[in-house]
C-alpha cells in the first residue's frame, strides 16, 4: 500500500478588475452569456466563455429542457461552438457566472463539462486556465482540469 496526498493548486483574484485583461474580457463575456440562457426551471441563468489560441472569444449559455437532463451546461455549449467554429484554433481558457436572483453569483463545472474540458486538454496539447466566478465578486482561477477533476477518465493515475 502506498499513500498518496492530492494537492489542488489555484489563485483567487478579489475583483475582476484584478485580472489580466484578456480574462477579464474573458469573465465578462461570460457574464454578457447568461443573458442568452433558456432555463424556465432552475431560473439558474449560466454563461460561459472560451478563449480560443487566436484571440477569439466564444461564448455559451445553459439550455435546459423539459426532458431533463436533454439540456446542456454553458461550458459544453461553448466549447462545442468553438469547436464548431474553429477546429483547428485551441482552447486556451475557460471562463464560467452564474446569475441568479437579480445577481451574478458563484458557478462551477459540472463532472460532464470537467471531462469534456478534459478532452479538449489532450486534444490541443495544453492545459486550460480556468476561471469560475464566487460569492462577492471574487473569481477564482485554475490551471488544468486536473485541478478541478484529478480522477479523469484517461488520466494517468
Amino acid at each position: 500500500m502506498e499513500e498518496k496526498r492530492l494537492v489542488i493548486n489555484y489563485v483567487e483574484y478579489g475583483t475582476l478588475a484584478e485580472l489580466p485583461d484578456d480574462a477579464r474580457r474573458l469573465m465578462e463575456c461570460a457574464m454578457e452569456a447568461t443573458r442568452s440562457a433558456y432555463a424556465p426551471y432552475s431560473k439558474f441563468h449560466v454563461g460561459a466563455a472560451v478563449l480560443l489560441a487566436d484571440g477569439t472569444l466564444v461564448s455559451g449559455s445553459n439550455q435546459e429542457n423539459v426532458a431533463y437532463p436533454s439540456g446542456l451546461c454553458a461550458e459544453r455549449t461553448a466549447l462545442f461552438r468553438a469547436s464548431a467554429q474553429s477546429p483547428e484554433q485551441a482552447v486556451v481558457a475557460l471562463a464560467v457566472v452564474g446569475y441568479f436572483g437579480g445577481g451574478f453569483t458563484e458557478a462551477s463545472p459540472c463532472g460532464a463539462c470537467r471531462q469534456v474540458m478534459s478532452e479538449y486538454e489532450t486534444r490541443y496539447g495544453n492545459r486550460l486556465a480556468i476561471y469560475c466566478y464566487l460569492e462577492g465578486g471574487r473569481i477564482r482561477r485554475v490551471e488544468g482540469v486536473e485541478n478541478l477533476l484529478p480522477f479523469s477518465f484517461g488520466a494517468d493515475l
